[in-house]
């Protein structure tokens, strides 16, 4: 009997956990509140930079200096379009913040609540500035949509079963708990242990193209960033980043696509 009760509380849960993105139309299946997650991010964000190599931004570290001008600008952006489509509430508890840390990966990822990190390892293959635009508006498009919540609530529904939320509540700050985020987010060594889905990359590109347009970088820089990566993959050497990612060819055709909307957000910088 407690067996069947707790089902038909999964199924209810997860029937009244079913919401529509207002940005891109799509149903998202999200079990926890962002608000819990940004609580979560501040503590992982923080354990993360004291084992880190971080690279200070007033070091005159030209890579430094670069990745926190796109991580303003990428924000600027975003903050703008979320102003004009009168979603500001939307962006309630973000705190942003961008750091660049020195590691051999080629990784960068964003946090719920807009903690954003890029590793040197990713810089050979974005190459300028523009480039790293997409790659940055890719990632944060990930925490803005809620992605990082779908991934988690898709592991504790199978992991928990019946006693989903339960089981989040109790756990929040288990070392089981934190590893689901950390591969959620594609933290350090977590990257690939649980990827994006299509439709979730599709989305993080498209709009991180647009984030990186309306900062002033030519979103076109992505196709020759991705031809990049498929170079790197090719010869054996398989970005962290591209690990949980669809394969480039299929992304670049898709980037494309999407290539026309995102020129009509561009403007570039000083003009």
């Amino acid at each position: 009997m407690i067996k069947k009760v707790l089902s038909l509380f999964a199924v209810a849960a997860i029937a009244v956990s079913c919401s529509t993105n207002a940005v891109t139309g799509r149903s998202q299946f999200k079990l926890l509140p962002e608000s819990q997650l940004q609580q979560m991010a501040v503590g992982e964000y923080q354990s993360f930079l004291s084992g880190a190599k971080v690279v200070p931004s007033n070091s005159n570290n030209r890579d430094a200096e670069m990745v926190n001008r796109v991580g303003q600008r990428i924000v600027a952006a975003v903050t703008q379009f979320f102003k004009q489509n009168n979603m500001s509430q939307d962006l309630q508890g973000y705190q942003w913040e961008t750091k660049l840390v020195q590691s051999n990966e080629a990784n960068a990822w964003c946090m719920p609540g807009g903690k954003i990190v890029v590793y040197t390892g990713l810089l050979p293959i974005t190459q300028n500035e523009a480039a790293l635009a997409n790659v940055m508006g890719h990632e944060v498009s990930h925490a803005l949509f809620g992605h990082t919540n779908e991934r988690m609530s898709q592991t504790i529904a199978a992991q928990y079963g019946g006693s989903i939320l339960d089981a989040f509540m109790a756990n929040k700050s288990s070392a089981a708990m934190r590893n689901i985020f950390g591969a959620a987010v594609g933290v350090g060594s977590q990257v690939g242990i649980m990827a994006f889905g299509r439709k979730q990359e599709l989305e993080a590109d498209r709009y991180g193209m647009i984030w990186a347009a309306m900062a002033g970088y030519n979103p076109q820089e992505a196709i020759g960033l991705w031809q990049r990566m498929q170079a790197k993959a090719g010869s054996g050497g398989t970005p962290e980043f591209l690990s949980t990612h669809p394969g480039p060819e299929r992304r670049i055709e898709q980037l494309q696509k999407y290539m026309p909307e995102a020129l009509k957000y561009y403007k570039p910088i000083g003009k």
